[in-house]
């Protein structure tokens, strides 16, 4: 069995205790930095051998973590913070296992894009989860793919570039458009600033942001409409 655990993007209360329970019984634990999950895995007193997997050697080390689990180990994978998969290693050993017929099973937890999306107060019905935006090549499309989108849109992004970020995307969406920045999710400063592009570009302008961030913003048209709606 391969086991994909989600661990807490800040509050070490937010770990369940399932997740702590696959972990003790597991043979090996993947983890994305060892020295990070070291920390996590000390305060839940679990002393399990620990193995690095990360997005630089996910694809050599994969194969031989399908052979551990064909042989009868149970796995388990995780990652700094949050659930493997999401901006993070997984998805390709997931597929590798699945390929070779073994069960995978990823356990509810926490992650930052749903807090973030419903705290938002923008419609969570429907939305879209883009993460990172490429850096550089490619990016400009990429936003210029999403100009019609109706759905609410989801972005993970560095606090050095989101003032860059909230920019370009009233380039593209308009200055009002409305967005949510959430940062410190879970955390103890964990803080909302919401309101339109051109505000919220404004706030970050005169507060310099801080911690990890997760950008909520409005689709187009839809979204408009139901926001008035509903104020």
């Amino acid at each position: 069995m391969l086991y994909i655990v989600p661990t807490p993007v800040g509050n070490m209360e937010d770990m369940t205790m399932r997740a702590v329970r696959i972990l003790k019984e597991a043979d090996l634990i993947l983890a994305e930095d060892t020295r990070t999950s070291g920390i996590l895995l000390k305060h839940f007193d679990i002393q399990n051998r620990l193995m690095s997997h990360h997005k630089f050697n996910e694809h050599g080390t994969s194969a031989g973590i399908v052979e551990r689990l064909l042989a009868g180990q149970t796995i388990a994978l995780i990652s700094d913070a949050g659930t493997p998969g999401i901006s993070d290693p997984g998805f390709f050993l997931a597929r590798e296992a699945i390929a070779a017929g073994i069960e995978v099973q990823t356990l509810p937890g926490a992650t930052a894009c749903i807090p973030a999306l419903v705290s938002s107060g923008l419609p969570c019905d429907r939305f879209c989860f883009e993460g990172f935006l490429p850096q550089k090549k490619g990016r400009q499309t990429h936003l210029e793919s999403l100009r019609e989108e109706s759905r609410t849109m989801v972005f993970y992004e560095s606090p050095y570039r989101l003032v860059k970020t909230l920019t370009q995307f009233a380039e593209v969406f308009g200055p009002e458009r409305r967005v949510s920045v959430c940062r410190e999710i879970s955390k103890v400063h964990e803080e909302s600033v919401r309101g339109t592009l051109q505000e919220v570009i404004a706030h970050f302008n005169a507060k310099a942001p801080k911690g990890e961030i997760v950008i909520v913003v409005e689709g187009k048209e839809k979204g408009r409409s139901r926001m008035k709606d509903e104020g």
